[in-house]
């Protein structure tokens, strides 16, 4: 008997990726890979419990999955971060240079 790929398994391993390398875009794109990743992760690895005599691929959706956790809580952070920031300055004084380095000067030892 012929094993079969899991399916998205690569797509699984891709997505986990990008969900890390995107990080820095406000925490947004990343989110979306990394979620979209995970969902499909856990498809995958459920089908792979049913039948596991009839699958392989399953360490790339384990590393994907991995990855795509990584991923997510370095968005969440990053995303976080982004809004306490745009919470104390305001989105106006992110405009306006001069505003921030008022501000900085001003909380600098």
């Amino acid at each position: 008997m012929k094993l079969q790929k899991l399916p998205h398994a690569t797509l699984i391993l891709v997505f986990g990726i990008i969900s890390i390398v995107t990080c820095c875009c406000y925490g947004i794109f990343g989110l979306v890979f990394g979620i979209t990743a995970l969902i499909l992760a856990d498809k995958a690895l459920k089908m792979y419990a049913e039948n596991p005599a009839e699958y392989k691929d399953v360490q790339t959706v384990k590393t994907g999955r991995i990855l795509a956790i990584i991923g997510i809580i370095l968005n969440a952070i990053y995303l976080g971060m982004f809004l306490l920031v745009l919470n104390t300055f305001g989105w106006e004084s992110l405009q306006d240079p001069e505003k921030i380095r008022k501000f900085i000067d001003h909380y600098q030892y």
